[in-house]
């Protein structure tokens, strides 16, 4: 980067400064300084902010920043009058040169007194106005010509292009604590809040110091609430295999393994550096319920033959342990197999980039760790754990009243399904179908709002707005936010903080709306319990609530619908999510388009083109497109022949243009550790319009004093507001804010009505960006890596069978369970989104998990007919299904119920997180139980169609 930088040609004047190690994402904590007392005013917090708070939250390991935001900084102006400087025959350059001269500090070496070094320094720096106003710029005939005489000298703000406001009672200072890139955020902030906490006791009376945006609070949140989620999962899978084995030693097998497995996954995230969030802990409790499988198939096995043997021959310990033995070693390899697939699943996740990347590899690699570690424990401790505990002959699994029912049902069902079974397999087969047929009906998003319990309101003004304009605007739209009882706090900035991370103009506005809890939210909307009876409708009131809250959606829009300003452009969002947007696309708000071309005043009518076409659409909340050439100019043109004429150069009227009209810090004063800029500039009499700019006096390089009108023409013009370059050619972007609709369905509308009514030249282009780029990435890469990902499973199945047929077999489980899992997505009214997509990738091997199980018992219980010789006839063939089926349904049924019952906490939740939880979540239950039900049916009845003509070829052999 820096090889790059040292080759750029840069104007005179212009420096690069190399940002800090740190994103747009890493601004994790804010806060403000206010003072309702009064006795500290703006400058005085921040300077207070910069000079004190700043370095001492710096200190901090793993702070990259700390900026400040609002208030003024603090200026030594020193107010020229032309007037008394054509008096006095004085130059704008004299005074500059004084004031440098005035304030400096040098040193002459050291010198030897008594034995010892004395260090020689002259201190003359500026420590207040009077110093200002005492310095002398010459002498005449004697008399001491000083600034006070030709200036006015006063403390003021220096120009500024951000400002703060706290719920619209008043302008604040703003600090905004930027986190170094890869540091744990959640420990960086907390350790910044203790150092607040510290300072406080050293505030200026009067001076509080409010948290605005404290991200920590929802990761702690969001942590505590997968902890939990995770907890409850262990418990109802625990308590599951507990019933369904009918046997308190195995189940204390799965109750001890359970844990070692959770708790070594959790050691190598430590060990891995993989901190503690929401997707690393999501992983983990994804694959709670699968972490089971083997241990539970295992245990089963064994017990199922303990129940066969002899009470004698199960007390002696070698025998014991032989038949536990042989029956964990029977499923043990389709076991193995079988887990290697539910890990290999996740392979597409390792393969996403860019920000997807980012958000789902955590949950991919604590997934894999924890189905590695599962697969190690029921290898090892498992074993070893049953041979200790198992002691007795257990209770056979007929004498559970659960199983007696089940498999009296199942085995009529199953027996209908096979007489049916030319009827059964084509309603299968149209049941998938009719599912891919729903999926086209599905919307599709990049993720789903992630609730952070925080909103960002975005609004972006017309380009031109003043500080002044933009500030009061600022306030009283803070005002409004805050009059609703659901809001906590409300922390306004407009324009830039003063650090690289933030490239917000003055034209755009970040109001960052901190919510209370929802259990404080009031009751909004009365419950009408319509669908039932009159009669019944006042019990249901008094049972259930007469009213509820508002949702996040009905709580945005309701702002919305008060936030309506003239020239104001609404966007709402989230702010970690509109951080990861900012950083990846530019693109603040969920969806825009980005318009490519050569000439900004065309890419503006494009776009203003398009921000009138999409307004009309009812599911746009808001768009705006950027006027790029909507900057206002005063020109200064030098008539170069009349300034010539006296003795002026160019170069020499555009300084007195940039020092004495703009205002240039010339220097600095030093007051122990803070520094304040000395600015020198015209008094604003002289410099307010266009005509005071025309008559103001300027010395020639003679000693003359002429009007700057006289060489230079002053006009009004506009011209780009912000200049922006994207691959090499000039850019300006749409914003587009949507409410009601998916993205995908609204681009493909959009698209049809840019195309019919949206005039686009040759050589200018557009491309949508946002949310909708990640999803076409996702898509792309998802295209390719599927796959593959489905041809290393069937790889790994047709491994473990060493048959084509088989490996066909267990395969048709994908497209089972996404009958479920279509269904339920769309009874939630979800999007397809990334979430979704990982959710259905770890449910290919969920189900081909199920399918290898289910294959395994049908298998054994063949190839066990086979070798007793008892399979000759049609009959035969059915009653050794029914016994691989149906007597062996308790493994096929606990391995389906703890991956669904674990699953159940987080399809449930509504803390931070749930969102995307329950997005992952959603598909893997549908289509559990739909490739359930289906492999229950459709495998044994196609294991069936299969052997029966198996057998027949035998005989006709």
């Amino acid at each position: 980067m820096l090889e790059y930088l040292q080759g750029i040609e840069l104007p005179e004047g212009v420096q690069i400064m190399l940002g800090p190690d740190a994103t747009g994402v890493g601004w994790g904590f804010q806060y403000a300084l206010s003072d309702k007392t009064g006795k500290c005013d703006l400058a005085c917090l921040r300077s207070l902010n910069d000079w004190y708070i700043k370095y001492v939250l710096r200190s901090v390991p793993g702070v990259a920043e700390v900026e400040s935001v609002g208030g003024f900084v603090k200026q030594y102006q020193v107010l020229l009058d032309p007037l008394k400087l054509k008096a006095y025959n004085v130059s704008v350059e004299e005074i500059i040169s004084a004031i440098r001269k005035s304030n400096l500090e040098v040193g002459g070496r050291l010198i030897e007194i008594s034995g010892a070094e004395f260090f020689i320094r002259g201190s003359g720096f500026i420590k207040s106005k009077e110093d200002v106003e005492n310095i002398q710029i010459r002498s005449k005939d004697g008399t001491p010509i000083f600034l006070r005489d030709v200036a006015e000298i006063t403390l003021g703000g220096d120009i500024r292009r951000g400002a703060a406001e706290l719920n619209g009672e008043g302008e604040v200072v703003g600090g905004v604590v930027v986190v170094r890139y890869g540091e744990n955020l959640f420990k960086v902030v907390k350790d910044v809040k203790k150092k607040l906490d510290e300072i406080k006791s050293f505030l200026p009376d009067g001076v509080e110091i409010v948290t605005t945006y404290d991200r920590s609070d929802l990761i702690q949140r969001s942590i505590d609430n997968l902890k939990r989620k995770i907890t409850e999962e262990c418990v109802v899978v625990l308590a599951v295999s507990l019933i369904f084995l009918f046997n308190f030693s195995a189940g204390i097998v799965v109750v001890v393994a359970l844990p070692v497995s959770v708790l070594l996954a959790l050691m190598s995230m430590y060990y891995l550096k993989i901190t503690s969030n929401i997707m690393s802990l999501a992983g983990i409790a994804l694959a709670i319920g699968t972490m089971v499988d083997a241990m539970i198939i295992m245990i089963e096995n064994s017990l199922k033959k303990l129940e066969n043997e002899d009470e004698k021959k199960i007390r002696d310990k070698r025998e014991r342990e032989k038949i536990i033995s042989e029956g964990m070693k029977e499923v043990a390899r389709s076991l193995l197999f079988s887990m290697l697939v539910i890990t290999v699943s996740f392979l597409p996740i390792f393969f996403l980039s860019a920000q997807e990347g980012r958000l789902f590899k955590p949950l991919a690699w604590t997934k894999t760790l924890s189905m590695f570690f599962a697969i190690l424990v029921s290898m090892t401790l498992t074993p070893s754990l049953a041979t200790l505990l198992i002691r007795k002959k257990p209770i056979h699994e007929e004498k559970n009243p659960i199983f007696k029912i089940t498999t009296e049902i199942y085995h009529r069902i199953l027996g209908l399904a096979i007489r049916w079974r030319n009827i059964v397999l084509p309603l299968v087969a149209l049941s998938v179908i009719l599912s891919f047929l729903l999926f086209k009906k599905l919307g599709r998003e990049f993720m789903p709002e992630l609730n952070e319990g925080t909103i960002l309101y975005m609004p972006t003004t017309l380009p031109g707005i003043s500080i002044t304009s933009a500030t009061k605007l600022l306030q009283i739209q803070d005002r409004i936010l805050k009059s609703f009882p659901e809001v906590l706090t409300v922390f306004g900035k407009v324009g830039r903080a003063e650090t690289s991370t933030d490239p917000a103009p003055l034209s755009m506005i970040e109001t960052t709306i901190v919510l209370k809890p929802e259990k404080d939210w009031p009751c909004r909307v009365e419950k009408e319990y319509s669908f039932a009876p009159n009669l019944i409708r006042p019990i249901l009131k008094k049972l259930l609530g007469e009213c509820r809250r508002w949702n996040l959606k009905e709580l945005v829009d309701a702002m919305d619908k008060e936030m309506q300003f003239p020239g104001v452009a609404n966007a709402w969002t989230m702010p970690i999510k509109n951080r990861i947007d900012m950083i990846t696309t530019g693109i603040k708000t969920p969806l825009g388009i980005k318009i490519f071309g050569p000439d900004l005043k065309i890419i503006e009518k494009i776009g203003v083109d398009i921000e009138r076409e999409l307004a009309k659409l009812p599911e746009t909340r808001s768009v705006y497109a950027e006027r790029v050439i909507d900057g206002y100019y005063v020109d200064i043109n030098v008539k170069k022949e009349v300034a010539e004429r006296y003795g002026f150069k160019i170069g020499d009227v555009y300084e007195i243009v940039e020092t004495a009209i703009g205002g240039k810090n010339i220097s600095f004063s030093v007051e122990g550790r803070e520094r304040y800029p000395i600015q020198v500039r015209f008094a604003r009499d002289f410099r307010e319009d266009i005509e005071a700019l025309k008559n103001l006096l300027i010395p020639t390089p003679s000693g003359y004093f002429i009007p700057l009108g006289e060489i230079a023409e002053l006009t009004l013009s506009r011209g780009p507001s912000t200049i922006k370059t994207e691959k090499g050619y000039l850019t300006g972007w749409v914003y587009i804010d949507i409410s009601g609709t998916d993205i995908g369905r609204y681009v493909d509308k959009a698209k049809k009505v840019i195309e019919k009514s949206v005039q686009i030249p040759p050589g200018y282009w557009i491309e949508w960006s946002g949310q909708y780029e990640y999803m076409e990435r996702v898509k792309e890469t998802l295209k390719f890596v599927i796959p593959l990902t489905l041809a290393i499973i069937f790889s790994l199945i047709y491994l473990n069978t060493k048959s084509l047929i088989k490996t066909l077999i267990v395969i048709f489980a994908v497209p089972f369970s996404l009958v479920g899992a279509i269904l339920i997505l769309y009874l939630l009214g979800y999007n397809i989104s990334t979430a979704v997509w990982v959710g259905l990738i770890a449910l290919a091997g969920l189900d081909a998990e199920t399918g290898v199980v289910m294959l395994l018992f049908l298998d054994l219980a063949y190839e066990d007919a086979k070798k007793k010789g008892t399979l000759k006839t049609d009959q035969d063939l059915k009653e050794v299904i029914f016994y691989g089926a149906v007597k062996r349904l308790r493994p096929k049924l606990m391995t389906v119920l703890t991956a669904i019952v674990g699953l159940l906490p987080i399809m449930i939740g509504e803390e931070p997180g749930s969102d995307v939880g329950k997005r992952i979540v959603a598909p893997m239950i549908g289509g559990l139980i739909s490739s359930f039900i289906l492999e229950l049916l459709v495998y044994p009845t196609i294991f069936y169609i299969w052997k029966k003509r198996e057998i027949k070829n035998r005989r006709s052999e």
